[in-house]
């Protein structure tokens, strides 16, 4: 059940319909990281170990999958993850698009290098929330641009975490 090499495909990796049974199955002093995938980067945020507080991380600047995922694995080591929520972008009507299918390739290929829980929060509005928030702060467009990924990953976390029991 382990890890031979990276990139080979993992027993426990699984996609969880519900973020309420993270809590369960996350190992203990384990933190769990948000991803808000986009075409040209990654938002990253990071929860507490308490499971209550999710804080924007960090952008990772999207290359070859390959390369995104030994970046991310670092990180995943480095904080002491144990399971993924994932910002997947539903219409406002509730479908999915092109985009949310996308985002559902992306977590099945995370399956490949990853052997843990993860599962899908809805991002909707969450870009959107996010920039009003940093211009309510009167913040410059570099700076929105710099910080708008990963505060929407926080934004996706945060509802994850706040939905748990």
């Amino acid at each position: 059940m382990g890890q031979t090499d990276f990139g080979r495909k993992l027993t426990q990796a699984m996609l969880l319909g519900n973020p309420t049974h993270l809590k369960h199955l996350l190992p203990e002093k384990k933190r769990l990281l948000g991803l808000d995938p986009g075409t040209k980067t990654i938002g990253l945020a990071l929860s507490d170990i308490s499971l209550k507080i999710g804080s924007p991380l960090l952008t990772i600047k999207r290359t070859k999958f390959k390369q995104d995922m030994a970046v991310l694995k670092k990180i995943v080591d480095e904080h002491s993850v144990g399971a993924f929520v994932i910002g997947l972008p539903v219409n406002m009507d509730g479908s999915e698009g092109p985009r949310a299918q996308s985002i559902r390739q992306f977590q099945k290929n995370l399956e490949e290098y990853f052997d843990f829980p993860m599962c899908f929060w809805d991002e909707r509005l969450s870009t959107v929330a996010v920039t009003r928030t940093l211009l309510e702060a009167d913040t410059s467009r570099a700076k929105r641009a710099e910080a708008v990924d990963k505060m929407a990953a926080a934004y996706i976390l945060q509802g994850a975490l706040d939905s748990l029991p």
